[in-house]
């Protein structure tokens, strides 16, 4: 232990060293000039929708002893996180129970209404299909 080299940690020079210190902000717009804090010009931004694709709502009770359930399916570029999130928000909306299957969503009653309107807040095209 008599030859270790003792690191400061006092928050010496060498930890205050900025590598943007020597940059000059000469000629670059200042950030107030072009968007006021508070301005009703970042407000008024809003994004674009965009138009995520046809899904088809399925009303379905063939194989569930005789319930009748309310399937969603044909999703595109869509990952597994981003259906669980859609399918917990049409149960907390429908009051109902649901899963996510095979790619599909799956909602325990008649909610077709419900779901399609989840569907088109999402920016989804929902079209109904089936009886």
């Amino acid at each position: 232990m008599a030859g270790c080299k003792r690191i400061p940690t006092d928050g010496g020079s060498s930890l205050v060293h900025n590598p943007f210190a020597a940059l000059s902000s000469d000629g670059l717009p200042s950030l107030s000039e072009n968007f006021p804090v508070g301005s009703a010009q970042l407000s008024s931004v809003k994004p674009a929708k965009k138009n995520r694709g046809r899904v088809d709502i399925l009303r379905v009770k063939a194989g569930r002893g005789g319930k009748t359930v309310t399937v969603v399916k044909n999703f595109v570029g869509i990952g597994l996180p981003e259906m669980e999130q859609l399918a917990k928000a049409m149960q907390r909306a429908c009051g109902t129970g649901g899963t996510v299957k095979n790619g599909q969503i799956e909602i325990q009653g008649d909610k077709c209404q419900e779901v399609a309107r989840i569907l088109t807040e999402a920016n989804f095209h929902p079209m109904f299909a089936g009886g």
